[in-house]
């Protein structure tokens, strides 16, 4: 009875589970590459952010800027403005 079964399926019905799966791991790998991309998208980022919280603030080699002094001309004109 299973042959006379066997006999009644067409190619395709036979050919699907084939394709399904191949369609499946297909699916997979893409999956694994995307992951794979994001993965190293995230290392990349982490270490950038890590490289940026260490990296510190120091201001060696910087001069300090110096204040621009006001002259009596300026003082006078901010002064009459009500800029005390």
């Amino acid at each position: 009875m299973e042959e006379a079964k066997q006999e009644n399926e067409t190619p395709k019905e036979i050919a699907e589970p084939n394709d399904k799966i191949d369609r499946a791991n297909a699916a997979a790998q893409k999956m694994e590459e995307a992951t794979e991309k994001l993965k190293a998208e995230n290392d990349r980022r982490e270490a950038l952010y890590v490289e940026s919280k260490l990296g510190g603030t120091a201001e060696a080699g910087k001069e300090a800027e110096k204040e621009k002094e006001e002259t009596p001309a300026e003082y006078k004109e901010r002064v009459m403005k009500g800029g005390f």
